[in-house]
């Protein structure tokens, strides 16, 4: 399959997001003065933004490859709850955003005053949903089920919607339609995503899950980290993250490094979420796992060059890819 009609395929693809999702709030402003109050900046509030992130950033991902994207997550009855709907309604992803009054809707509110990060307020609950809130959560992903799904992506921030019951039930009924799942993990959760199409962690995460310490340099005790995480979770593929070193996929016995490419790196926020949604939809669209590593590589690389969390440009990337392949 040619990259060209595997981005066409894109069109076609209905995936699902299930997660952790936030508000990403910015207040920018100037630095006019230290507080009389205290020995801290004062700043003078000029604009005030709101994004999404979280899983609903892996959401846009999709939606920006032509993906027909909804997502599913557990939200607060609060002002931020009705600000993140909003947001998600305004981007054409299709939502199954179980409302409760138990929790708290997660804001993260950045001050930035002359272009610099001066402090951030969380606005979260982090324990587990409980078992209400799981029964819904599971049944509205269900139904998108019975509907038609081509991919489940798990997009786990460690917030609590991610439960291991949510996890497990999932998986197990996404597996009885062939359903396929990748996985976005972080530490609480790492050996619950038993039998999944994809893992992706990072290389700290692979390091923080397994509880070792190794550099990529030292590839014997890397390959041993694959290996003995492969026959916990039982998964098809593992795809790690490499950063400065690029990517490393393996299915069965096959493996391979991909080296990253030569770039200007603006800023690295919202890399990982490109990454899985380009890995995700590229699986689904039936590419090999070695060309699909490589255009998520060269997506997470792209979105690297751009300041802040940005989702990818589906042209740019295609024609990335291609002017890649000619390279070769």
């Amino acid at each position: 399959m040619t990259a060209q009609e595997a981005f066409e395929k894109f069109n076609q693809l209905r995936i699902a997001v299930i997660g952790d999702v936030m508000v990403d709030a910015y207040i920018r402003g100037k630095v006019i003065r230290i507080s009389p109050e205290a020995p801290v900046p004062i700043v003078a509030n000029s604009k005030k933004e709101d994004r999404l992130g979280g899983a609903a950033n892996v959401a846009l991902n999709l939606v920006a490859l032509g993906v027909q994207t909804q997502l599913f997550s557990v939200i607060g009855q609060d002002e931020a709850g009705e600000l993140l709907e909003k947001l998600v309604k305004s981007e054409k992803i299709g939502t199954g955003l179980v409302k409760s009054k138990d929790r708290l809707t997660t804001i993260k509110t950045r001050i930035i005053g002359n272009s610099q990060h001066i402090l951030r307020v969380d606005t979260e609950q982090t324990n587990d949903i409980n078992s209400s809130e799981e029964d819904q959560l599971i049944s509205a992903v269900n139904l998108a089920m019975e509907n038609g799904l081509d991919a489940i992506i798990f997009e786990d921030y460690n917030k609590g919607v991610l439960s291991e019951r949510v996890i497990s039930e999932i998986i197990s009924l996404a597996k009885k339609r062939n359903i396929i799942t990748t996985v976005d993990p972080k530490k609480t959760n790492f050996f619950s995503f038993k039998g999944v199409t994809l893992f992706k962690p990072n290389l700290k995460e692979l390091k923080e899950g397994l509880s070792r310490d190794f550099r990529f340099e030292e590839f014997e005790l890397f390959e041993q980290a694959v290996i003995d995480l492969e026959a916990e979770l039982k998964n098809e593929i593992t795809f790690v993250t490499l950063s400065e070193h690029g990517v490393y996929i393996k299915k069965g016995i096959e493996r391979k490094v991909l080296p990253a490419h030569l770039r200007n790196i603006a800023d690295v926020s919202g890399a990982g979420d490109t990454v899985i949604a380009v890995a995700t939809s590229c699986l689904a669209a039936g590419m090999k796992p070695q060309e699909m590593a490589n255009i998520a590589n060269l997506a997470g690389g792209l979105v690297c060059e751009m300041s802040g969390v940005v989702a990818i440009d589906k042209n740019k990337l295609l024609e990335e890819v291609l002017n890649d392949s000619n390279g070769h």
